[in-house]
């Protein structure tokens, strides 16, 4: 509960006792002097190559409609660039650090996301009330609601992300492969539409082979997923995953895909204007998850390397320019133990793991989002995306390991203290501080 909310590492010939470091600070409690916007200053200078324009900024007011660390991060590369931020929260969220960081804030409701968080003609109004021009929408609640980009667009107002019928076509996942298909992006062998019932799902997979995946065309974070081995399996995880589809997604459509045994789960960051530029900013592993959500980030993989970094980069690019995408985007992949890889879905936002694509690229991935959507080219080139050093991120949450890691350890943090900055090689990207209190409404990362 004490720890910070992301570690990525940076470093050569340290690089192995940076690791132990962070490995050990995610376990236990630490003590620093150094404030949060201290650190942050101090490793911003050397942790970003990117040149910032101050002398005509691109917004003058951004809202950020999310919470905690994410909001805390997009109010930092506001504020070094000028722009005044607006922050909103719900009720228990007052006294939240992200609502002290930014220049406004503005309360949407009672704590329930579905209440706050998740109301988006609350967030309009918050705009309209305090001129803000762009939202950006973080990652989580609205940021992949294509109707919440539509509304935004509609009234005049600038969402920091990628268009609605990106969003709507990514957002699913039959449909998404069908689209990658077309854009020449390998995918993964399956069934190409939706499972109509376990029956049909047996006769499939024995047409494909064993094992195979059961998937929610909707689905994500692990949800609606199950591995069969046989007939049996099959007709049991058709129904449980239905079930969890349409709990999670009120979707119960499902889609059927060889498993990839000994997988490696490698994403490729890619970048996309409005004016048919396009760059990957190389690729970031997440094989470390648990219950199928990602817990370690590495960057760059270990088993990528430049002809398959290349290869990978270009079918990304591919993808996101078939559906007119613009903005920061991340396409995965799985690999196989033969380093094959194929196309598992796009996320249509900002990562929780892209600091470190900043750090071995050295681009503010959120400045370029917000001079993406202010209409602006990119101001760099693919040759010119560097790969220096090795990152790895570490997630930190609040868990309670007396109801098996599931639910939020709900109170008050009463002792917080970040990782010394470690010559620059640790960036922290928390949410919290000392006395903030953790909810059993939100996520438990921290």
């Amino acid at each position: 509960m004490t720890s910070a909310a992301y570690i990525p590492l940076s470093g050569g010939r340290h690089f192995k006792q940076l690791l132990r470091r962070a490995i050990s600070i995610s376990c236990r409690q630490y003590s620093s002097r150094l404030q949060f916007s201290d650190i942050i200053e101090r490793c911003d200078k050397w942790y970003f190559s990117t040149t910032y324009d101050l002398s005509n900024p691109i917004f003058n007011k951004v809202l950020i409609a999310n919470r905690g660390e994410i909001a805390c991060r997009v109010i930092r590369t506001c504020r070094r660039v000028g722009i005044s931020t607006v922050a909103v929260y719900s009720d228990i969220d007052s006294q939240s650090l992200h609502v002290k960081m930014a220049d406004e804030a503005v309360c949407i409701g009672p704590p329930p996301s579905k209440e706050s968080y998740l109301r988006g003609d609350k967030i309009l109004q918050a705009c309209l009330d305090t001129g803000a021009q762009a939202v950006h929408p973080g990652y989580g609640f609205l940021s992949e609601n294509n109707a919440f980009c539509k509304l935004l667009t509609d009234n005049g107002i600038v969402f920091l992300g990628p268009p609605p019928g990106a969003i709507t076509s990514m957002g699913d996942k039959i449909e998404s492969k069908r689209i990658a298909q077309t854009a020449g992006v390998n995918v993964i062998p399956g069934y190409d539409g939706e499972v109509q019932s376990d029956h049909e799902a047996v006769s499939i997979a024995r047409d494909l082979g064993y094992p195979v995946m059961i998937k929610a065309s909707a689905g994500g974070g692990g949800k609606g997923m199950r591995i069969a081995w046989n007939d049996d399996d099959v007709i049991q995880g058709f129904r449980f995953s239905q079930q969890e589809a349409l709990s999670s997604f009120g979707d119960g459509r499902l889609l059927l895909e060889k498993y990839i045994e000994e997988p490696r789960h490698i994403e490729i960051q890619v970048l996309c204007d409005t004016h048919g530029n396009a760059i990957h900013l190389n690729e970031r592993e997440c094989s470390i998850q648990r219950r199928n959500q990602k817990v370690i980030e590495e960057a760059p993989s270990t088993i990528v390397d430049p002809p398959m970094r290349e290869s990978m980069g270009k079918q990304a690019i591919q993808l996101a320019q078939s559906v007119g995408y613009h903005s920061a985007g991340t396409v995965e992949f799985l690999v196989d133990k033969n380093k094959h890889f194929y196309f598992l879905e796009m996320n249509t936002r900002l990562q929780v793991e892209h600091p470190i694509t900043e750090y071995i690229t050295g681009i503010d991935i959120v400045y370029q989002m917000l001079r993406i959507g202010a209409g602006l080219p990119l101001e760099h080139s693919q040759d010119e995306v560097s790969l220096r050093g090795h990152a790895i991120e570490c997630r930190v949450y609040a868990e309670d390991p007396y109801r098996n890691f599931g639910l939020p350890s709900v109170g008050r943090l009463h002792r917080y203290r970040e990782p010394p900055a470690l010559g620059n090689a640790v960036r922290v990207d928390t949410g919290v501080e000392e006395g903030a209190e953790i909810s059993i409404h939100y996520d438990s990362l921290i």
